[in-house]
């Protein structure tokens, strides 16, 4: 057994010797077994809820009586937002975001329902998943197993005697790398098993799964190598114990917590009150569908009459009123979308923002690597909030053709005992709108967002790695 080996079996036997060391790494792997499977119960029960909730949207929808069609333009639908395959390992923003979307003509609602306006304040400062354990009480407890790895020989001299029984300094120090990883593998381990349980069980794809691996097994050997670096700087054990539960409060709480409030001060966004009221004060410079004098809506008329060939609406072969519906829907949902569009764009240079600070502190890039590739970051929910827009208006605009084309325009403006009934069309049109169904990301996709959190964790780790050469040089020189 080589030298390395030896002082990595001596550390570790060290460790089981310490009965606190070992109840605290059972904790911890017991902490992760209930991570994993408190977040699987919470992702199924969030699933068989959201499906029985679409199941019963669309056939309430289905279901509406013979009605006119702009009715159901204004009875509208909720649609609900499955959940990625991966989301019970990082649920990401999705506990803050919301889940569901009332949709309806003339107005882009947001998505609502999230956890966290359901939950306690608790929720707010991180649940317990899989992820959450991994990311902060994971280094912690590394910290505790291994701040005296090297300072500890220093400080009893035993330094000085395993070098001169022929260990060599760099295999001192391999050896109390292998020991402190050994324990990082044991407490990652559960997170892994059940990781792959459910990539397997809900057929989340390979290349984002072998993301989140990759990531944190890389996240923990960073901090194995920064444990045994600063133990190595360190003259004592306790200077290496204060300097590594600081370096994790900045790093892991500190950082991450304020880098967002820094991002909203310097970019700020408009909130709903604001947004409305300005959507609400370009829609009257756009023009007004019912006011016949309108400009715009007095051009689109002409423009109408003189395609058709006719003089007047009511000689038109469709109901001018479904024609003015779909051009005020078109007029309306293209502000919508400026304003979404504006507002994604400010979230996206907060989001850069973030990203440039998880430079500085690796956590913030472990956090946007695995929410990316699980598919519950910002940009996923930014998907779903597109795709539920583009959905609400090809629904509004189909009922809105309906009218043109299933109602006549003398039913429509007539006001006789009879002209309510006559307005209506049959209840089977309901059934013929199409369901709203969300497209989640490829693997490959989900992948190439958590490649630069990837990229900056395996920088810090080749960073790591070198100032620990460098220290274990400093470390032959001193003795």
């Amino acid at each position: 057994m080589n030298a390395a080996a030896l002082v990595a079996r001596d550390e570790l036997r060290l460790m089981r010797r310490n009965r606190v060391a070992v109840i605290a790494c059972a904790l911890l792997v017991l902490l992760t077994l209930v991570a994993v499977a408190s977040s699987w119960a919470h992702q199924r029960g969030i699933e068989d809820l959201r499906a029985r909730h679409q199941h019963a949207a669309e056939q309430a929808f289905d279901a509406q009586p013979d009605r006119h069609p702009h009715r159901m333009v204004h009875y509208g639908t909720f649609i609900f937002r499955p959940l990625s395959a991966l989301a019970a390992f990082d649920p990401g923003v999705d506990a803050f975001t919301g889940n569901s979307m009332f949709l309806e003509g003339h107005r882009q609602n947001t998505a609502n329902f999230g956890d966290v306006n359901q939950s306690t304040l608790l929720v707010r400062f991180g649940q317990l998943t899989p992820a959450f354990v991994l990311q902060t009480v994971a280094p912690l407890l590394l910290i505790f197993l291994g701040y005296g790895a090297i300072a500890r020989e220093t400080e009893r001299g035993t330094l000085r005697v395993l070098m001169m029984q022929g260990a060599a300094r760099g295999a001192i120090v391999r050896g109390k790398l292998r020991a402190l990883g050994t324990v990082a593998l044991l407490v990652a381990l559960p997170a892994f098993l059940g990781l792959a349980v459910l990539a397997a069980t809900s057929g989340a794809a390979i290349l984002p799964t072998a993301a989140i691996v990759l990531g944190y097994g890389a996240w923990l050997l960073l901090w194995v190598t920064v444990i045994v670096l600063v133990s190595a700087l360190a003259g004592r054990s306790r200077d290496a114990l204060l300097a590594l539960v600081a370096i994790w409060a900045v790093s892991v709480v500190l950082l991450p917590r304020v880098a967002p409030d820094v991002a909203s001060a310097a970019v700020p966004l408009q909130n709903r009150l604001q947004t409305e009221v300005a959507i609400a004060r370009d829609l009257r410079r756009l023009g007004d569908a019912h006011n016949p004098d309108d400009p715009h809506f007095a051009a689109f008329k002409r423009s109408v009459l003189r395609r058709h060939g006719v003089a007047r609406v009511e000689d038109l072969p469709v109901n001018y009123k479904g024609l003015l519906a779909m051009e005020g829907e078109r007029i309306t949902s293209a502000l919508f979308d400026r304003y979404s569009g504006e507002s994604h764009a400010a979230q996206q240079r907060q989001n850069a923002m973030i990203r440039a600070v998880g430079v500085v502190s690796p956590a913030i890039a472990l956090r946007s690597l695995s929410m990316a590739a699980a598919g519950t970051d910002f940009a996923a929910h930014r998907g779903f909030l597109e795709q539920a827009e583009a959905y609400r208006y090809d629904l509004v605009q189909r009922l809105n053709r309906l009218q043109a084309d299933g109602v006549t325009y003398a039913d429509d403006t007539a006001s006789d005992a009879g002209a309510d009934r006559r307005k209506r069309i049959g209840a089977g049109n309901w059934g013929d709108m199409p369901d709203f169904t969300y497209h989640a990301p490829g693997g490959a996709a989900l992948a190439a967002r958590a490649l630069p959190g990837l990229v900056v964790i395996l920088g810090w780790l080749g960073l790591a790695g070198a100032l620990l050469a460098f220290a274990t040089r400093r470390m032959g020189a001193r003795q």
